[in-house]
């Protein structure tokens, strides 16, 4: 018996539900722009802070009552978590699930073990997938949490680390093909600096660019047709991390000749710690044609770190949704919880009322996109704002009509004197603030 076994199956009851334990905006069924929600949303739990956070923080010891954790976990430590976990995926009710490797497997001293010991919970997991139906949205190997990989993985001064974190990351990929995997997700944790005055950045990053080769290789070679993505963070634990967000992979995946092979798993609280909204990290990521899957959390404006709050607004995922919504949805990827309990929330039921209200919170989005988009308000008002491209003159520059000389005498001799139009900025937020009450 898991420690949700409590815990009735959650179902949609609707805004007048009478219990938390319900949700109230998502139907998974229910029809959205012709694709049910379920299938534009594509939500998935992640094993790490769902089941393998203890609830830590570096002022304290973890508070959260999860028996299969310790300091060595064994075979049948790792079995009862994943109990556990099928256990709350199947009541929750969501399509798919995520997992680092070290998450789901017994600990292990050697590649040897490490290798048996993934295998072992990889026949385990495909028995309660098959049971259970819940897929997998990716797999991903932790090149970060142990003290071999604190000078990085792939971006290691120490070729053994590179060597030992390519046959943790070939382990995890086929392990990911075999089990369905619809992606696999490479998140550079270390690779970046502390200090520049030890670190020969070049080098590093011609090693990054080598390694990355390496597993896009490996996945032709196994056959494995999912997509191959990383995920963008400016920092922490490291002063700068070399994938710091979309522009910055972009220009890497370009430099290394992979941006045909490689996309982003953008995270909101790694967008908003670069600086930078979520919704602009969705846009980048689709005007460079590398756009992929979503870790779903938010992060506090008063914490300059990666706090990994469950997301609760709406209005302010809309804009995002938007972009989704236009550009016809996920391919392989979805929008996985990448988010925890406060260290104060101890009782089974609050992870399931975490996921409730963030998987609500993102249906309320979508309802407020699919709005937005049947009235065709925004798309007018941009359209109308760069109407000067799609007539004579505008159409001519963009085809190559003119070199810069032959431009500049067109301009001089047309006596041209542009004005500025208004960009109706306010007008634009404001019918993204309205749809929140639709």
């Amino acid at each position: 018996m898991s420690i949700f076994s409590t815990i009735p199956p959650i179902r949609f009851a609707g805004a007048d539900a009478r219990t938390d334990l319900a949700y109230r905006v998502y139907d998974k069924d229910r029809m959205v722009l012709g694709r049910r929600m379920q299938d534009w949303l594509r939500c998935a739990v992640c094993y790490w802070h769902s089941f393998n956070w203890p609830g830590t923080d570096i002022f304290g010891a973890g508070t959260l009552p999860r028996p299969w954790l310790g300091p060595h976990v064994t075979q049948d430590m790792a079995e009862q978590k994943l109990e556990a976990a099928f256990d709350f995926l199947s009541r929750l009710g969501t399509p798919y699930f995520t997992f680092h490797d070290v998450d789901a497997m017994a600990g292990a001293a050697s590649l040897r073990e490490h290798e048996a010991n993934i295998g072992r919970i990889e026949q385990a997991i495909a028995q309660k997938m098959a049971a259970t139906g819940v897929k997998l949205l990716w797999g991903t190997a932790n090149l970060f949490s142990h003290p071999r990989y604190a000078a990085g993985a792939a971006t290691s001064p120490n070729p053994e680390v590179f060597a030992w974190a390519a046959a943790q990351v070939r382990y995890c990929l086929e392990t990911t093909h075999r089990l369905n995997g619809e992606n696999y997700v490479l998140w550079g944790g270390r690779e970046g600096y502390d200090s520049l005055l030890n670190t020969d950045l070049k080098r590093e990053l011609d090693q990054y660019g080598r390694f990355l080769s390496m597993v896009v290789d490996h996945k032709h070679k196994i056959g494995f047709k999912g997509t191959i993505l990383i995920e963008p963070k400016p920092f922490e634990p490291t002063k700068h991390q070399y994938d710091r967000d979309v522009a910055a992979v972009y220009a890497f995946l370009s430099k290394y000749g992979l941006e045909q092979q490689v996309k982003v798993n953008i995270e909101v609280n790694h967008a908003t710690l670069a600086g930078l909204d979520f919704e602009h990290e969705i846009a980048a990521a689709l005007a460079y044609g590398i756009f992929g899957s979503i870790d779903m959390n938010r992060g506090d404006p008063r914490n300059g770190w990666d706090t990994d709050q469950f997301p609760n607004n709406a209005q302010d995922l809309t804009p995002a949704m938007l972009l989704l919504l236009q550009s016809g949805g996920f391919a392989t990827g979805g929008f996985n919880f990448d988010a925890k309990l406060r260290r104060q929330s101890v009782d089974p039921a609050d992870l399931f009322l975490a996921h409730i209200a963030g998987i609500d919170t993102l249906a309320r989005a979508l309802l407020n996109a699919a709005a937005l988009l049947e009235t065709g308000r925004l798309q007018s008002l941009r359209e109308e704002r760069y109407a000067g491209w799609r007539g004579e003159f505008g159409l001519r520059i963009g085809a190559g009509g003119y070199d810069l000389a032959a431009l500049a005498d067109h301009a001089r001799d047309a006596g041209l004197d542009p004005r500025l139009a208004s960009g109706r900025q306010e007008l634009c937020e404001s019918l993204i603030a309205n749809s929140a009450s639709r």
